[in-house]
Order: C-alpha cells, then structure tokens, then sequence
C-alpha cells in the first residue's frame, strides 16, 4: 500500500532534519534561546480625532512595544523611527527580545518611498540591524532587505539576494539556524478551487527545475558561497516566526541544493535548498505562541 499523505511528509521531514544535523547546525544554537516580547496596540490619545484614530487602524494598526523605554516628548519630535533592539553583553541571553518597528515613517510614504540602499547586493544592508522588523513585505522592499513584494526569492547573477520564508511547503523544516527551503515553479498560476489566485497554496502541477530564475540563483547561491539576506513571517509554523509581520533574520548560505519529489498525487519534482545560518550574529527571538 502506497503512504498516506501524513506519511510522506513525516518521512520528508525527518529526512530533512537529518541533514541539516548533518550540516553541524546544532553548535550554532545558544544554550539559551531570547524570547520575543508580546506587542501591544497603541492605545488612542485623548487628543486623538475620529479620522486620525481610524487612519492609523489602516496603517497596520500601529503598535509599540512594552519592553521599550518610554520615549520622551524630545524623542518623539525628533524621530518617530524605532530601531531595532540586539542583546548586549550585559543582557542575559534568556532576556525578551522586542519585535520593534524599523521604520513607521514608511506607512505614510506608501510605494513611493525611495530606496537609499540598493537591494541587489550580497551581505547586509548599511543601517539595517538583525532583529528590525516590518508590518508589511512593501515596507521590507522599501529598505532594500527583500525587494519583491510577493515573490520568496530575490535572483542575482551570482546568487540569490534574499529569500522570504513564510512555510509554504508542508515538509520544509525551520529549525531557526537552519531550514529547507522549496524552490519556484511548477504550481498551477490560477491558484485552488476556493483560493483562486493565491499561489502560495495552489497544488502542484508539474516539475520545478533548476532552469527556472530563481531556482538557478539558489543554485548558484551553493557554487560562489555568497551570503543570502533572510527574512521569516508571520505565517511561518515556526517556534522562530515572528507573531506579525516580517522579521530580518540576518545572512545564511545556502550548503546544498537537490531535487526530489514531492507531497501529493502528481509526485511532481520540487527543486530543495538546505540554508545555513553564518555565525556571530544576534541570536534569534523564539516566539511562545509557536512553541511545542
């Protein structure tokens, strides 16, 4: 009797995790992992009309964070920019790490807000700390970190750029300092039945390849070594998925690449990638919620 469904991908990711063990990704673990801090919605000024209150609920409904200091009335008139917050060495490495919003300015300036950095280059982006966090992938593409607003993979010539991952294949693995990552093609372009258009989820409809863009610049990514930026959001089942919106998770490399069939009916071929995070950079916050 041919595997179930459940079975095939239980051995996918079994398999999966395996390798990556096999890739020596348990010494990049701390001992002791940071916890992201619970946001809480901003709450209404007294001051605060109908039509402004109502405006910033459709600016992702903006928040601030409970772990940050209280800002002063000096701050707030200098800049409404937030930056990201790393562990120090005096912190404790079990300390909550906040989700902090890199830059609120960008939810006014919309898709015409122009890029100071340019997004196609291997490595960090000047400015942008490990940690910043966004409401919104336009926002992301604004600073450069992952320029395609809906795409997951971001193709250079000698690389991928940067990679999105918000688990849409069922047996890719996040262990947070490495994951698999299932490349593009070969899903149907009209989506499902009950989800027309949403390509995340539309099923299999023929074999992904390594002639594809963005398949070959993982490919590639493998062949030079050059560092690919991460990001991970908050769709992703992963105890590493931020609770909202989209987090830079900082460089990893990409140590391998192969091809090989995947869930459902049509065992159609996916194209794999087995990314490996580069060492010496902030620890990455473990959100409660997905835990366990």
């Amino acid at each position: 009797m041919a595997p179930s469904y459940a079975e095939e991908r239980e051995a996918n990711i079994h398999r999966n995790k395996q390798l990556l063990i096999g890739l020596g990704v348990e010494k990049l673990v701390p001992t002791q992992e940071p916890r992201e801090t619970l946001r809480v919605k901003a709450k209404r000024t007294a001051t605060e009309t109908d039509e402004e209150y109502e405006d910033d609920e459709r600016r992702r409904k903006l928040v601030r964070t409970n772990a940050l200091p209280k800002a002063t009335s000096e701050s707030r008139r200098r800049s409404i920019r937030l930056s990201s917050h790393a562990l120090t060495g005096e912190q404790q490495e079990d300390t909550p790490v906040p989700l902090t919003v890199r830059n609120l300015s960008s939810f006014s300036s919309g898709s015409n807000k122009q890029r100071t950095h340019d997004p196609k280059v291997y490595g960090h982006i000047p400015g942008v700390e490990v940690g910043s966090w966004w409401a919104s992938r336009e926002e992301c593409s604004n600073d450069a970190v992952h320029a395609p607003w809906v795409g997951g993979i971001a193709p250079g010539q000698d690389g991928a750029y940067s990679v999105a991952i918000s688990g849409g294949y069922e047996d890719d693995i996040d262990d947070g300092y490495a994951f698999t990552y299932t490349g593009a093609g070969g899903r149907d372009l009209k989506g499902t039945k009950t989800a027309p258009k949403n390509l995340r989820t539309a099923p299999q409809s023929s074999d992904q390849t390594f002639e594809h863009n963005h398949n070959r610049a993982l490919k590639r990514s493998v062949e030079t070594g050059n560092p690919v930026r991460v990001i991970r959001g908050y769709k992703l089942q992963s105890k590493y998925g931020p609770s909202e919106g989209y987090r830079y998770d900082g460089l990893y490399t990409v140590k391998k690449c192969w091809r090989e069939e995947g869930l459902g009916k049509g065992g159609y071929l996916v194209c794999k990638f087995a990314f490996v995070r580069l060492e010496g950079q902030p620890p990455i916050p473990v959100n409660p919620a997905k835990e366990g």
